[in-house]
């Protein structure tokens, strides 16, 4: 399943850095429609949210009954300040990436595939923000521990290590598209 999901995941990126641009603003729908376009092929229920509720690590996402109004506040909270995501400093951007990745983690609006919809979206508001696109690559090990420390953090508004995590990321693809 891991290698469909990969496979899928590299055509939606073709297809949704065409549909999506510079200018626009994100809504829970076009959440919505990235999980479909990138998981309609293996699941039925793509870009749907789901309706059970969910623990991972002994951490519980948000209850499924929640979702639709949580990704309504979404909307009208992280999505509409920060997108589109043209700030002039990285600091901003970086902290745009952040606030917004780590509410889309922890609403957890689908069965499968959030954290990669959450990358997906960051991908592309980096993209709007003139960076290249973002090489996630080196969440191993103990970041990847410090990744979800920083997702934790999030439930109490705190993002200062969700902009750490995303400021690696910024700079290792930085340092990678230099050939550094």
């Amino acid at each position: 399943m891991d290698q469909a999901e990969g496979r899928e995941y590299v055509r939606a990126y073709s297809e949704v850095v065409r549909i999506f641009g510079q200018k626009h603003k994100f809504t829970a729908a076009d959440i919505c429609e990235l999980h479909r376009i990138w998981l309609e092929p293996i699941y039925s229920w793509a870009g749907r949210y789901r309706q059970v509720n969910i623990v991972k690590d002994n951490f519980p996402f948000a209850s499924a009954l929640e979702i639709s109004r949580l990704m309504d506040e979404f909307e009208k909270g992280p999505l509409k300040e920060f997108t589109p995501c043209r700030f002039r400093s990285t600091r901003k951007v970086i902290k745009a990436l952040a606030v917004v990745h780590a509410e889309l983690v922890l609403i957890h609006p689908f069965r499968e595939g959030n954290g990669r919809v959450a990358r997906l979206l960051g991908v592309l508001m980096a993209l709007q923000a003139g960076l290249p696109t973002l090489d996630f690559g080196g969440i191993t090990g103990r970041r990847k521990q410090e990744y979800f420390s920083a997702v934790q953090a999030g439930l109490s508004r705190d993002y200062r290590l969700m902009e750490r995590v995303f400021s690696a990321v910024v700079e290792r693809t930085r340092r990678l598209k230099s050939g550094k």
